[in-house]
């Protein structure tokens, strides 16, 4: 294993950290010890069935070079926890994809049958159409398979196993777990029918590895995803075509020093808003819940880990497009607590749930599904918040803190304002979650 030469302060002098310590040879073989010895316990538990039971699960995302506590990678990690194995992955230049693919290394790895996450990255501008673009490819193998499938069974002389495995496959081949059992049971078959000198199961098994359905993730920032990309991921939500997109939300231009985007609320400081932003932040997701057929939550892992678990595995599931926006504190926003409030960059997860607490953010679903059965696809997960510590809140953060020592008059005003919207957003929400869809139209 290679070890980084690391430097620590000790009594104010810069010294070389010793890899060859007796404690750092010591920890070395241990690692070496559990890598080589210990192996993943996930198939003894349902990974999905609770946030407990999804730690099981191997990370396929590990020892990333992001900021400590950034707020972003617990996302990307859990992700990769429960699909990493056939997870494709279009990511849009910035933090994400900076920590995510650092040359030569990336924190991307395998299981212990070779399976991983596919990774590459795009700009700003079209991360979306980048990830549409997979799903599109990989779409089009499968219709290939279909056909070449269905070319082998017209064969009368194809066993009846062949046929049957074949039928099962096509019936299965947009469910993950049905598509892997088939996918099982097809490969061999496949592979025998190519040795016995079959044309078409040898076209066939080059194309096996596309048997089980992929989850196609796109990631990005606030900065893309709200700002720069932002008609990009309309244009694919737009599609109706099975593709997840995951938002990153610092609620700034986090990798580039941290200017303003339409993520940044209204009186935060940032480059390009000096003196505390003017105008309210963009709701983006309640702005794609109106094509009615898009799946969209919002969330925040460290304020309610099974609602960030289920809204994830909902969005995955659901056959069509998917949006997920995540809260997540970064290191720009200048953590750094109250009197009252204990925080940091250490307890970014604490930092989410101060957040949805006060009502500075919100959480809730929006699944298109349960309109077809007579009910509300609006959910509003968070309970009602606490405004009386939405002050505190924005106290604690030096993006705030430093507008009121700047320029106290406006301060006032903008936090004042600052809240009013937060309540006008709960609001909002609450109407939406109180909607009756018990009358169908004919």
């Amino acid at each position: 294993m290679q070890l980084f030469v690391r430097l620590f302060l000790t009594k104010n002098v810069m010294a070389p950290f010793n890899v060859d310590a007796p404690d750092m040879i010591k920890e070395m073989n241990n690692w070496e010890h559990m890598v080589k010895n210990v192996t993943s316990k996930q198939d003894l538990v349902d990974i999905k069935q609770s946030p407990k039971n999804s730690q099981f699960a191997q990370p396929l995302f590990e020892f990333s070079g992001a900021c400590s506590g950034c707020g972003e990678t617990p996302y990307v990690k859990l992700i990769s926890q429960l699909f990493g194995d056939r997870e494709m992955i279009a990511n849009a230049t910035g933090c994400s994809s900076i920590y995510s693919a650092s040359i030569p290394s990336t924190p991307y790895t395998t299981n212990e049958k070779g399976q991983g996450p596919a990774f590459d990255n795009s700009l700003f501008e079209d991360f979306c159409e980048f990830g549409l673009g997979m799903a599109m490819g990989n779409k089009k193998m499968k219709e290939r398979i279909v056909k070449l499938l269905n070319d082998a069974m017209a064969h009368e002389d194809n066993p009846a196993e062949f046929k049957a495995a074949a039928e099962k496959w096509i019936a299965g081949k947009d469910d993950a777990d049905a598509s892997k059992e088939a996918a099982a049971e097809l490969k061999p078959l496949i592979k025998a029918g190519a040795e016995a000198g079959c044309p078409i199961c040898k076209e066939l098994q080059t194309l096996d590895h596309y048997l089980v359905k992929r989850s196609q993730w796109i990631i990005g920032g606030d900065g893309a995803s709200y700002d720069i990309g932002y008609g990009g991921l309309d244009h694919v939500l737009s599609t109706g075509e099975d593709v997840n997109i995951l938002v990153l939300d610092t609620e700034v231009y986090s990798n580039t020093g941290g200017q303003s985007s339409k993520a940044t609320p209204l009186g935060a400081i940032a480059q390009f808003a000096a003196q505390g932003k003017r105008i309210r932040k963009k709701d983006l997701g309640l702005m794609q819940t109106t094509y009615g057929y898009v799946y969209v939550a919002q969330i925040a892992m460290g304020a309610d880990n099974a609602q960030t678990l289920k809204a994830i595995r909902e969005a995955e599931a659901y056959p069509g497009p998917s949006l997920i926006i995540a809260y997540a504190p970064c290191i720009n926003h200048g953590i750094k607590g109250t009197k009252n409030m204990k925080r940091s960059m250490g307890r970014s997860q604490n930092e989410e749930k101060l957040a949805v607490d006060c009502g500075y953010w919100h959480l809730w679903r929006y699944d298109p599904r349960l309109a077809d059965e007579g009910k509300n696809p609006f959910q509003l997960d968070s309970k009602a918040p606490n405004f009386a510590d939405f002050r505190e809140f924005l106290m604690g953060e030096v993006r705030y803190s430093s507008v009121a020592k700047a320029y106290p008059n406006e301060a006032e005003e903008l936090f004042a304002e600052a809240e009013k919207m937060a309540k006008l957003r709960y609001q909002t929400y609450q109407r939406k979650s109180k909607e009756d869809w018990s009358e169908t139209i004919e």
